[in-house]
């Protein structure tokens, strides 16, 4: 078997769909363990028609937070629940919203957003969270088929970072939104982006 095709027969498609929403974007909470709101609920009413064909994949895992379960149990998926897949630990900020953290302790909330090292809140630093995550995707089993995962937007974009080799500060400006799904290909340490055609 030749070079190429041998990477080829190794490789492992991982699709991510981002958690319905719990509630208004400036209203979310780090750590937020609430369920999913009306106006999530109704989105993926909308959209299932487009990710049911993923519940076909051969592994499928979620978040161990409610609405991941919620968002992928409405859509049929039945996933075993992951805790890697946790979001980060943000310690003492757990069940505050970005507003709150920054008018108590601002100099800390600068010193979380420029240095991905650095743990303020007593949790888990961004750069081991992405990390953690990225430990996730490459001890995925090989498998012919897909394997899916319904997760928070922040393991989200975590992912993408690990995937492309991304400056961790990168973290910042990757914007995930609700039910939106990405697929990566590869295995370990050598992950590609798929973006595929909507005819699919």
């Amino acid at each position: 078997m030749a070079f190429g095709s041998t990477i080829a027969a190794m490789s492992v498609r991982v699709s991510l769909v981002a958690a319905a929403r719990s509630s208004a974007l400036l209203a979310e909470r780090f750590d937020d363990d609430r369920p999913l709101d009306h106006a999530g609920w109704h989105e993926i009413q909308l959209v299932a028609h487009t990710l049911l064909p993923l519940g076909a994949a051969e592994l499928r895992y979620c978040s161990p937070t409610p609405r991941s379960r919620a968002t992928a149990d409405a859509l049929g998926f039945a996933p075993m629940a992951q805790p890697a897949l946790r979001e980060c630990d943000m310690g003492r900020w757990r069940g505050w919203t970005l507003a709150e953290v920054t008018a108590r302790e601002p100099a800390a909330v600068d010193t979380w957003l420029c240095d991905p090292r650095s743990a303020p809140h007593g949790g888990e630093p961004l750069l081991a969270f992405i990390s953690r995550i990225g430990g996730w995707l490459d001890t995925r089993p090989a498998c012919d088929g897909l394997i899916l995962a319904v997760a928070e937007p922040s393991v989200v974009r975590a992912a993408l970072i690990y995937a492309l080799r991304a400056p961790p500060a990168s973290y910042w400006n990757v914007d995930v939104r609700p039910l939106s799904t990405v697929t990566l290909t590869g295995g370990r340490g050598r992950w590609s982006l798929s973006l595929e055609s909507a005819s699919r």
